[in-house]
């Protein structure tokens, strides 16, 4: 199998790793180490049980005008997938950006230009049930008619690093994945209570204000896809921004 525009879970990637570039097995090789750090758990418990379990699956893709594309096409297949793959399941895309340098906020304008990118390729309607703007406290990111929570990190983000990574990185969990975690009200609640008190000893910044609930009348769910060093964000969402554009010419 070729890992163009695919996904692959941790043991094809282990096995086949004298078969990839070097970068994506050095993105692959952090990502493991981090996961299974048991001196300084990574906060996100789930995405650890996934990685021990072998649910996760991941991709990689190259910067540049082909970026949002290949995006599209990897998460189009993970949408079709993903429910063979375990309850733990989660879509992880390492981006390749060698001649790239900047601060957080340009690796925040590069996540939002690729997701938005991907977005205007999707070849489903967006579901009925999700408000379509940002502003909306019911409003996810939605790709083939999947509902998304997505993580972003990249490597300008220091102080705050749960969300630090060598590569501009994307985590996409299935809606369906994290509410089955939250039928069970006690133990979604202890779980919770574990990746705060995780993240507070993780990162060298408090937990950030826009880490709240789907559904809260005062959250708003892509304020929490790409945090800051510092409580900062944009003052509008950029994916709402640009749909509505045609495409953008990458500044990567």
């Amino acid at each position: 199998m070729e890992i163009k525009e695919k996904t692959a879970a941790r043991t094809w990637i282990e096995k086949n790793a004298h078969a990839l570039d070097g970068w994506m097995v050095d993105a692959f090789t952090s990502f493991a180490a981090r996961l299974s750090d048991k001196n300084k758990p990574f906060p996100c418990v789930p995405a650890v049980a996934g990685f021990a379990l072998d649910q996760i699956q991941y991709a990689f893709i190259e910067g540049g005008e082909a970026a949002g594309s290949s995006f599209a096409s990897i998460l189009k297949n993970y949408s079709g997938n993903w429910r063979q793959y375990g309850p733990y399941t989660s879509l992880i895309v390492f981006s390749n950006l060698p001649h790239f340098e900047g601060g957080i906020e340009d690796y925040e304008q590069l996540f939002w230009q690729i997701l938005s990118e991907a977005g205007s390729l999707d070849e489903e309607d967006w579901p009925a049930d999700i408000p379509e703007d940002p502003e909306h406290p019911l409003w996810q990111f939605c790709f083939h008619g999947e509902k998304y929570f997505v993580y972003g990190a990249s490597p300008a983000h220091q102080k705050r690093r749960s969300r630090h990574f060598p590569y501009l990185m994307f985590a996409l969990t299935p809606r369906a994945v994290l509410e089955q975690f939250s039928k069970d009200k006690r133990k979604a609640e202890r779980t919770r209570a574990s990746i705060h008190q995780r993240l507070a000893a993780y990162d060298s910044v408090p937990i950030h204000p826009e880490l709240k609930q789907y559904g809260e009348k005062d959250n708003f769910e892509w304020r929490q896809y790409f945090l800051r060093d510092d409580n900062g964000r944009p003052q509008t969402c950029p994916f709402a921004k640009a749909r509505n554009k045609n495409r953008q010419k990458p500044v990567f």
